[in-house]
Order: structure tokens, then sequence, then C-alpha cells
């Protein structure tokens, strides 16, 4: 009953989504006749076309998907000679004679002449507009079509199916009569039936032209200030069991989807990367639309990657576990590029300052990634994917299909088999050169090729006993100075006098807001009681750019050798820009320690605690 209500929930905020915008014009090309023997039946043909493309969708496999853009053509084609002839009624006049008869019964669906139009003529162009509507679904159709993927077809699945279908119906119909109204309202003050048949004309051409090319999904999606895909991904958040978002560490308990079907948790995958050849199917390769802009590469299509084999690297520059993994990633980018692997970093935000392109840029060249890089900041591909986790590695045979995925850092010796299998089963045979290299005697030199320092160096997970823990109010945690944070206010606190492990507290004047804390005053500082070899934390300066000095000190003392890469030794150092700083390595023993950062000048922003 809770899925049927959120099938009903999503479809009813579909009317919400940018690519439903195009769509609208064909609903209001009905608009001025009988809701009953028009309305109704235009969005009964849609409904029931959509809910049977989905169902198809859902155990038909690839083919469905193809069959259906052939679909989706044929609908742009048809409805672009429908808005003709609704702008120049003498236009099916002069069509040539095997097309006069078409044309002519499209143009008695939007006549104004006083004729009523039949029910059937209207379900019939329902038809082809539910082909144009069936991309606009989101995360909780991926739901349903879960389901599906798990429990097999069913008569549960298309009524799930048929709910969300019904949700849209409403929210359209809903437009439909307050449109008709605003129709008759034009007809009775203006005499206007005519150039008001002439405008929908336009309009519906204006929409095919968007939906032939891509606007709907594309432009439109950045110019809308209604993000559906959120507000539908929190109704499932709140409304399913156990539903939660993503975060820097992988979550197995929860399932990814991939193209609306159900990958397996790490675990299993990885048994399964233990027998190369049964690596099953997960999924098709979803493609990469939605970046807001690429680096070091143009635009990269599931099509024109077709015949490669793809990793797909979900990464955000400031994450500690994604920096863990990057050495790895950028070896099997250099090691197999010539024998057609290919390697695409996904920047899904995690901060609002990950989403400034020039800060990605730099991380990413300070990084050493040269491999191409989809920056997606509004989520388009990490929904596609139905990704959940930074990092996430997604492995796509030369046939555009998922065959292998894997969440969080560790099993990278797996991973490469995958890679060698999918580049094997593609035809590359110099992939065999490369792992009897790594048979021979050389095989510690090549294996030596994955180097990583500073950030990058692997946790020490014996040693760490400290949990990621974020300084903004959304998310924080353990944090026990006196009065609690005030929120989005700023405040004067004081540091707690002892703390117990993994609780922290501000000293100073601070305005904790949803995301971070920023220092309105100089000499303040954060204290946390941690156990584990590294101690991170994410750091920007001042709003206006000016550098802020600080100091750290290790239970009361300068660091020395156990300073981190940001720090010297006798624990100062500077804030310059908005990424990861690792302000303490330990060398020898490991045990509960309380860590101080003083800052020295006002401005700076602090935003998540990590360790490693």
């Amino acid at each position: 009953m809770l899925l049927l209500i959120l099938s009903y929930l999503g479809g009813a905020l579909t009317i919400l989504s940018p690519c439903i915008l195009p769509v609208l014009p064909f609903v209001f090309a009905r608009a001025d006749q009988p809701f009953v023997r028009s309305g109704l039946p235009l969005l009964a043909g849609m409904g029931v076309t959509f809910a049977g493309v989905a169902t198809l969708a859902a155990v038909g496999g690839s083919w469905v998907a193809q069959a259906n853009q052939y679909g989706r053509w044929l609908a742009i084609a048809l409805l672009a000679v429908f808005g003709l002839t609704l702008l120049l009624p003498g236009l099916a006049e002069r069509l040539t004679r095997p097309l006069v008869n078409a044309g002519s019964r499209l143009s008695n669906f939007a006549q104004t002449d006083g004729r009523t139009s039949r029910p059937a003529s209207s379900f019939l162009l329902g038809i082809p507009t539910g082909l144009l509507w069936a991309p606009c679904a989101g995360p909780i159709l991926g739901l349903v079509l879960t389901g599906a993927a798990l429990q097999g077809a069913s008569f549960g699945t298309t009524l799930l199916l048929l709910a969300y279908a019904a949700g849209a119906a409403t929210s359209l119909a809903i437009a439909l009569l307050i449109g008709g109204r605003v129709f008759a309202a034009m007809k009775r003050s203006l005499g206007a039936g005519e150039w008001v048949r002439r405008g929908i004309g336009a309009a519906m051409l204006a929409g095919v032209g968007a939906i032939a090319l891509g606007l709907d999904t594309g432009v439109l999606t950045q110019i809308s200030t209604v993000a559906t895909g959120g507000l539908e991904q929190r109704l499932v958040d709140k409304l399913s069991p156990g539903g939660k978002g993503g975060g820097t560490m992988p979550m197995p308990a929860e399932p990814a989807i991939v193209s609306g079907k159900p990958a397996q948790d790490g675990a299993m995958m990885m048994r399964a990367a233990d027998h190369p050849a049964a690596l099953p199917v997960e999924g098709r390769f979803p493609g990469l639309d939605g970046a807001v802009q690429w680096l070091n590469s143009p635009p990269l299509s599931a099509e024109a990657l077709r015949g490669k084999v793809v990793l797909v690297d979900f990464w955000t520059y400031s994450c500690i576990n994604c920096l863990r993994t990057l050495p790895y990633v950028k070896a099997w980018a250099e090691k197999y590029r010539d024998q057609g692997l290919v390697v695409v970093g996904v920047h899904a935000p995690e901060f609002a300052f990950e989403r400034n392109i020039d800060n990605v840029r730099k991380a990413a060249r300070d990084l050493g990634v040269t491999y191409p890089v989809a920056i997606d900041n509004n989520y388009a591909i990490w929904r596609a994917f139905g990704n959940n986790y930074w990092p996430a590695h997604y492995f796509i045979d030369a046939q555009g299909r998922v065959r292998f995925h894997h969440f969080g850092e560790g099993e990278y010796e797996k991973s490469e088999a995958v890679i060698r299998q999918l580049l094997a089963e593609a035809g590359h045979p110099d992939v065999a050169k490369v792992a009897m290299a790594e048979a021979s005697p050389d095989a510690n030199a090549i294996r030596q090729t994955v180097t990583a320092q500073g950030v990058e160096m692997a946790a020490d997970k014996d040693a760490m006993r400290s949990p990621e823990t974020y300084v903004g109010y959304a998310r924080a945690e353990n944090f026990v100075s006196a009065g609690g944070a005030r929120q989005d206010q700023s405040k004067d606190y004081s540091a707690p006098a002892e703390l117990a492990l993994n609780q922290w507290g501000l000293a100073g004047n601070w305005k904790v807001r949803e995301e971070e804390a920023t220092l309105e005053r100089a000499s303040g500082r954060i204290v946390y009681r941690f156990h584990a070899r590294d101690l991170h934390l994410v750091l920007g300066p001042s709003p206006d750019g000016k550098p802020v000095r600080f100091r750290v000190t290790i239970d009361g003392k300068a660091p020395g050798t156990s300073h981190g890469t940001d720090v010297a030794t006798d624990g100062s150092g500077t804030v310059t820009e908005q990424r990861l700083y690792q302000l303490v390595r330990q060398r020898g023993d490991i045990r509960d320690r309380t860590f101080t950062i003083e800052f020295l000048d006002p401005g700076v922003q602090a935003f998540a605690f990590t360790f490693g």
C-alpha cells in the first residue's frame, strides 16, 4: 500500500518536472473541448501508453528501450504534423495524396468549428503523447521497476505503474480544466479563437523542437527552479523503510539502482569477481547526460563509448574515501588506456563549494586527474545510476551493460580483475600480455607504480575508532559545548574541560550554519578527542578569500613528527583554499588523543572531520 501511494504521488509530481513542459501544449490543444469526451480520453491514452511501455521496460530488456526511442521519434513526427495543421489549416490540402487523410484526421483533433471531438480520437492522440511523457520519470518510478526486477512481472507491477500514471493524469487534468476556462475566457473577451488555435499550434511545434533537440532534459533542466527529482527522493527517504541519503562511506544495507534494476550488494558482487565468467548483467549503461561541464574531454555519450570498456567513478574532491581510491583509478586509466579502457570521473558535490567548477578544475589538476571528468552539479548522472555513495565504481562492458560495481575503498585487485575480464571479452589480446608481465619476476616493480602518499594513503583501519563528523548543524553529532549549537546565529562558545572519545566542541565566536561553522572573530578553536592515525578537516578561508592562519596541538603540544601534510612540525599552517586538510599523521603508538586547532584570523569555515 505504501508503494502504491508513493507511485501515485510520484506521478503527480511529474507535472513539475521540466521535461513535461513540451508535453503541455499537446494537452492544452484539447482545452476547448468537453473534458469527459476529449481531455479525459487523452489522459487515459497517455496513462495506458506510459504504463505499457514501463511494464515492458521492467521485463523486456534492452530492445524495449530501443523500441521506445523509435516510438518517441515517430511520436515527434506525428505531433509535428498535428502542430502544423493547427498553425496552417490549409497545409493538409497541399500535402501529397497519401498524407491527406492522415493530415485531415490529425487536423480534426483540434478543430474549433463547433464539432465535438470523438473520444477515440483523443485517446489515440494520447498514445504518442504518452511516449513523449515517458522520460519524465524519477526515483519513485525507479522503486517500482526495482520491485518488478526483484519479484518478476506481475499484476501488482502493472497496478503500481498505473498508479504512477494516474497521479500524473490527475495533475494534468487539473491543468487542463484550468486551461480550458482560460481558453474559453480568451475566446469570449477577444474573439481570438483562430489566433489561439494557431498559438497552440506554434507552441506544439516549439515543444516538438525542444524534445527533438533534447532540450526537454537538458536546457529546461538547467533553467527550472523546481528539482522534482529531489522532491521525489525526499518522499522516498521519508516514506520508505530504511531510506537514507548518500554518504562518503558505503552503506551496503541499502541497494543501489542501476537503470531501474537493483544492483547486488558489494560483498555479493565481489564473490562474483572471483569467477569472472559469472559476472552478471546489472543493467544498461544509463549514459552521462546532464553534466554541466566536462574537464579533460569534450562531452562523452553512451553511444560514443560503445565498444569501449568504461569505468565510471563517482567522487567529490574533499571526500577522503574518494581521495584514497584515486591512486588506483589513475593507475588503471593509464595502464589499460591502450587496451580500450575509458575512465570517466563523475564529480558529484557534497558541499556547496564543490559546485564551483574552478575549484574542481584546480583540484583535478593538483591530484593528477587527467582522464575525463563530468561535473554533475545537478546530480543528473548520479540519479540516472541510482547511486547513493562516494566513492562508487561502475564497470560497463563494450556492449553498454553494467557488469560490476563496488562502493567504498578496497578490493582493488578484484576490481582490476573485472577490468581485464571485460577487456578480454571486448577482444583486446594485449590484456593477456599485461597479465603475463605482472606474473614475471619483475611483477613487484610493476605493482609499485600504484603509489599513495599524503591524504591518498590507505587508512589504518585497525587503529581507526573515530567516525566522520560534520560541523554544520544539519548532520552534527557528539557536539558537547555548553548550550549546544545556535543555528544560523553568532554565539560565544566555550570548549569543554574534558572530552570523551569522539566528542568535540567549539571555543570563540562562531556562526554555525547547516553545512559549516564560520569563525566570526579571531582566536577561535575546535577541539576533538579522537583515536586514529590520521585526522583531516575540510576547511575554507574567509568568504573574501583572505588566508587564515592556524596552529595545531595534540594533547596540548606541538605535533612534531605527527604533523600532517598541511601542518609544520611546530603545528603552524594556513587555510588558503576550500578543500580537505591533513592535520595529523601519527607515527608510533596510536591511542586516544585530544586534537586542538586554533585559528588566529577570523572568517575560516569548518565543514567536516575525517580520519584514517
